[in-house]
């Protein structure tokens, strides 16, 4: 996607060096600042300082994760241990296992010596597959709003939540690919942009992604969609997720499960992009078997932002000594979700429709 009017993705090979770059997540929108992963450790970091975030973007490094281990030790002993330790860094996104689990799989029968090249072409693969899929998304997704334009013939009003665009991903994204694709076929569109409290990844990185591709949007806080939808300034909502269960509950940034409840009280679609690499198919009852990650209860006590002097600062905004809580994901349950759109194609949120996904 667009970064001052030039491509640019989440996650690269330096073709001169054969480096991991990525882009350091936690700066923007103030800094476009470039990271390289040369450690298992960096990785880990970048994932779990959410240099890197967005299930997608997780998966995708966390490959090539096990790519720089394997250039520090190809045994698989070492191998194993920097799958456990690249694993415990989020819980939540399905992806992240799902990549080291695909890579464990397939080494399982290579020589030692050439272990760091193939690891290195799985990784690349992944990277390719999760662009198509995103890609595909967005074209499926696009379909759903043309058909509201087409019966409305004016501006439509997306609501999303979180950032589930290219920055979540490795390019186009979830559920900004469909905006994204809408833009490209000049339909009008307008997207309620929440803040996503406490990382503020609405205001920060899908306002940030919006603003760089041209496309009409309004920052809200995050309370502000329930009467939007009342007062039907929504046509839609779509989401992300981080894990989605096979009886289709979905995992996604905290603060989704209130937008669903608002949207089917209000009789507003509500979509989820879902790629297929974050279903996890053997999970049924998201709500008591997807774990949730807790995360620094800092997070919810400060906030960050840049001063007059454009210095980037933290800083508290809660009582001394108070407590703060910071769980990071909830679970919509099916109920609530219209439809699944996945790179397939546009599904119900259900076992049988899911099931099908896997054929």
């Amino acid at each position: 996607m667009l970064v001052n009017d030039s491509h640019l993705t989440t996650i690269w090979v330096d073709e001169t060096d054969q480096e991991i770059k990525i882009i350091d997540q936690r700066l923007l929108p103030h800094e476009l600042s470039i990271v390289t992963l040369s450690t298992v450790k960096d990785v880990e970091f970048a994932i779990r300082e959410m240099q890197v975030r967005g299930a997608p973007l997780i998966g995708v490094t966390a490959a090539f994760g096990m790519y720089v281990a394997a250039l520090e030790d190809s045994s698989i002993e070492f191998l194993n241990k920097a799958a456990d330790f690249l694993i415990e860094s989020r819980p939540t996104a399905v992806n992240l296992s799902w990549a080291i689990k695909k890579i464990k799989l397939e080494i399982s029968n290579i020589d030692q010596q050439n272990r760091a090249e193939h690891i290195f072409n799985i990784a690349k693969k992944i990277r390719e597959e999760d662009i198509s899929a995103c890609s595909k998304i967005g074209d499926y997704g696009f379909e759903l709003i043309k058909n509201v334009y087409d019966k409305k013939n004016s501006t439509v009003n997306i609501l999303t939540h979180c950032n589930a665009g290219w920055l979540a991903a490795v390019d186009w994204g979830t559920a900004l690919a469909p905006i994204f694709k809408a833009k490209k076929n000049k339909i009008p569109i307008h997207v309620w942009v929440d803040e996503t409290r406490p990382r503020n990844q609405g205001f920060n990185l899908t306002a940030w992604e919006l603003i760089n591709e041209n496309i009409d949007c309004s920052l809200i806080v995050d309370n502000v969609g329930g009467h939007l939808m009342q007062h039907d300034q929504v046509d839609m909502c779509i989401v992300g997720t981080d894990r989605t269960a096979l009886s289709g509950d979905v995992c996604n940034k905290i603060g989704t499960y209130l937008k669903a409840l608002a949207a089917y009280d209000n009789n507003v679609p509500f979509y989820v992009s879902a790629p297929i690499s974050s279903i996890d198919f053997n999970i049924r009852d998201g709500i008591s078997e997807i774990p949730i990650e807790k995360r620094d209860p800092k997070e919810v006590s400060s906030i960050w932002g840049v001063d007059k002097n454009k210095n980037i600062k933290t800083i508290s905004i809660v009582p001394e000594k108070s407590k703060s809580i910071n769980y990071a994901f909830d679970v919509t349950p099916s109920k609530y979700i219209s439809k699944l759109i996945t790179e397939k194609g546009v599904v119900d949120a259900n076992e049988i429709s899911i099931k099908g996904l896997k054929d």
